[in-house]
């Protein structure tokens, strides 16, 4: 057996019940069985003894296979992984990300680089739209009410909260 399998709780619960049932099976049968043939042989048996006995010998064969087939299992998984060995995990070479190729500060400056293909731009953000009302109320109105508007499946009078009537 492998160390992992050694190891393994779900293969130990297997073995140990599987013994279990073969154990209880065998001794039912034993039990019933030898209380049904002492009874027969001196003549003093009841329907109980020997009908109920034998339904109690059924089930405690039932085990006993029940048991067996366990045991075997067991025997076949430790062969099985004997065979094929522990599995290793081998590492993988991981390409980098495209992302990653972009710089986003400058190692010389320490400010942000320059985006020639505009591969960072992103809607303004709701307190960058305010700031630039302030500054310019009249030129902003219309460029944030078309930024609000983007992604939104409401009208721009909902996107710029102005009451329509």
């Amino acid at each position: 057996m492998t160390r992992a399998l050694n190891r393994s709780l779900p293969f130990w619960i297997l073995v140990v019940a599987s013994i279990g049932l073969v154990a209880a099976g065998l001794l039912t049968v034993l039990d019933h069985l030898a209380t049904m043939t002492a009874t027969l042989k001196d003549g003093s048996a009841t329907g109980l003894e020997v009908y109920g006995g034998q339904s109690w010998i059924v089930l405690g064969s039932a085990l006993i296979g029940a048991g067996a087939l366990g045991v075997l299992l067991a025997l076949a998984l430790a062969v099985v992984s004997t065979l094929l060995g522990a599995a290793t995990a081998r590492p993988v070479d991981i390409a980098p990300l495209a992302f990653e190729d972009v710089d986003d500060i400058d190692d010389e400056t320490g400010s942000e680089a320059a985006d020639p293909a505009g591969a960072l731009d992103a809607p303004a953000a709701p307190h960058e739209i305010e700031k630039q009302q302030r500054q310019n109320p009249a030129e902003v109105d219309d460029a944030s009410a078309d930024e609000a508007q983007k992604g939104s499946s409401g009208s721009t009078a909902t996107a710029t909260k102005i009451s329509v009537k």
